[in-house]
Order: structure tokens, then C-alpha cells, then sequence
């Protein structure tokens, strides 16, 4: 095979896995005129259509797909050959790309690759934010981060985070013209405010526990926001109650701007993991990255 093909092949596939010429030349670095040259003489080539092209997307055609069936994992397979080679060298190199929540992202990830970067220049690490439940395979990541409830059981999973709890808060306003609730039933006369899930557009039922009786209650309020920062400020101005990762208003427990209530039904539970697939053929990086991140307390 002439190189020519095998640049005109990688072109094809980003184009297919982006659905987008725009982003895919984006990330080839190439011009999108040039992207679109590329593709049609690979259709001409092989005498065939391999994209249908339409005003907001571009997807395979069957024949595409048939071809994306064998570039994918044939081209894993050389990115894995790589990898190993690269092993030979002193230094892990390479690139890790992880998929992450924005809160594990900067209280799990962040601090301890900003420990392990300066001593190994040639490795990169690519954090892509998303609260969604990424499939990390089809998106070819090398790894994604979630609570381990969340990931499959097909999945390794690796502890890098120490144990989280939730905490249900108030301001000292909201508090004024409201009781403390004592049970989760009492949230029903209260004000809360709402997270809007970004998998199936649900809204997050608030997860209380106290020894055996574990529930899931369903909480009403005005205001329902998709990010927990929004949230937060919501709770800090006094339009309700919340319920919010300990770690995220501890120091507004402190300072007497928030208020604890129902603490007894906020116990711990398991930490962030990291999770990859069984099959994967890990570089010298990515068990860099494993390890730096394990969590050991």
C-alpha cells in the first residue's frame, strides 16, 4: 500500500468519527477544502461512496461502515505496536486521553498530575470534561473516570479517590423563614434546588442512607440547574436547600454561610475510579498514569 492511500484512509476515518469535515480537519490540521479533495479521491479510487454527506452531519454509508469495521481495529493495533515500542525508550512517552467529571477532574486528577508531569516531559495527557457516561471504546479514549456504580462490569476498574459524601445545606436566610428537616420526609415541605442529570436528561433524586433503609427522594423547588456550581451559589443565596458533594461547601460549613441538616443520612461511599477495558494493550504512559493516580489510603 503507497503512503498516499494510507493518509487518504486516516483522513476517511476522521471524518467518520468527528461526522463533521470542519472538526476533522481541525484535528488532521489540515484546510477543510483540501479534507474533502482527500475524500473524494479515496471514494474515486475505490469506486464507491463512503459518506453521505448532508446539511448538519456527515455519516458512513454501508460501505463506509464496512471499511471503518476493518481500519478501526486494524489501526488500534498498530497504535498498540507503538506503544510497546516506545517502551524501549527511558522515558514513557505518548499521549493519555482521559474522559472525567469536572469535580474528579480538579480534586482527583489535577493535583496529582501536576505532581507527575514535570518529571516526565515526553508523556501527554488530554482531559476531556463530560458528565455524560462516555463510551471511552467507541470514542477511543484510554481510560474514563466515574464512581464505580456507574462503570461497567466488563470494565478494570482502579480506585484513585479517597471515599465522598453527599451533604444536604442551607443558608443561614433560608433557615430564617424554614424548619430544619429531620428525616427525608421533611423534604417535602421544603424548597430544594434541582440537578438535571446530562445522561437521559433525568433529574438527580437526592441518595439518602441511614443503616439498611436506603432512599431515593424526589425533591421540588424553582430553580433546577445542570451544573453543581450554579447550584451552590443558589444554596449560598438562600433559594433552598441542596445536596452537594461535602467537599464542594466545606469551607462555607465553616465560615457559617451553609448549614448542615440530615448529616445522619449522608454516610460515605466508594471514591472516583478509573476504568479502562480488560483487552487493552497498555503502554509504559498510560501504567505511569495508573499509578500516579491509584489511590493508597
Amino acid at each position: 500500500m503507497r503512503r498516499e492511500e494510507l493518509v487518504d484512509l486516516n483522513a476517511f476515518m476522521a471524518v467518520a468519527e468527528e461526522q463533521s469535515f470542519t472538526r476533522a480537519a481541525a484535528k488532521l490540521g489540515t484546510s477543510q477544502s483540501t479534507l474533502s479533495h482527500t475524500i473524494r479521491r479515496l471514494e474515486s479510487r475505490l469506486n464507491v461512496r463512503l459518506l453521505t454527506r448532508t446539511t448538519r452531519r456527515v455519516s458512513p454509508t454501508e460501505a463506509g461502515e464496512r471499511l471503518l469495521s476493518t481500519l478501526v481495529p486494524a489501526l488500534d493495533t498498530i497504535a498498540g505496536e507503538i506503544a510497546s515500542i516506545s517502551e524501549l525508550s527511558d522515558r514513557p512517552t505518548g499521549t493519555v486521553r482521559i474522559t472525567t467529571s469536572e469535580h474528579a477532574a480538579t480534586t482527583v486528577l489535577w493535583p496529582a498530575l501536576r505532581k507527575l508531569l514535570p518529571e516526565y516531559p515526553d508523556l501527554h495527557v488530554e482531559l476531556t470534561i463530560d458528565s455524560s457516561l462516555t463510551d471511552i471504546v467507541a470514542e477511543r479514549f484510554d481510560a474514563g473516570v466515574r464512581l464505580e456504580e456507574t462503570i461497567a462490569r466488563d470494565m478494570i476498574a482502579v480506585p484513585i479517590g479517597a471515599p465522598l459524601r453527599m451533604a444536604v445545606v442551607g443558608a443561614p436566610s433560608y433557615f430564617e423563614a424554614h424548619s430544619i428537616p429531620r428525616t427525608p420526609q421533611d423534604l417535602s415541605q421544603h424548597i430544594c434546588i434541582n440537578l438535571r442529570l446530562p445522561t437521559a436528561g433525568g433529574v438527580y433524586a437526592w441518595e439518602l442512607e441511614k443503616g439498611r433503609r436506603t432512599l431515593r427522594v424526589r425533591v421540588d423547588g424553582q430553580l433546577t440547574f445542570n451544573t453543581t456550581l450554579m447550584i451552590r451559589q443558589a444554596a449560598l443565596d438562600g433559594f433552598g436547600l441542596a445536596c452537594l458533594m461535602e467537599d464542594q461547601i466545606t469551607p462555607y460549613l465553616e465560615d457559617r454561610r451553609l448549614i448542615r441538616v440530615l448529616d445522619d443520612w449522608c454516610p460515605p461511599f466508594p471514591g472516583y475510579h478509573l476504568y479502562y477495558p480488560s483487552r487493552r494493550q497498555s503502554s509504559a504512559a498510560f501504567r505511569l498514569v495508573v499509578e500516579a493516580l491509584r489511590y493508597r489510603g
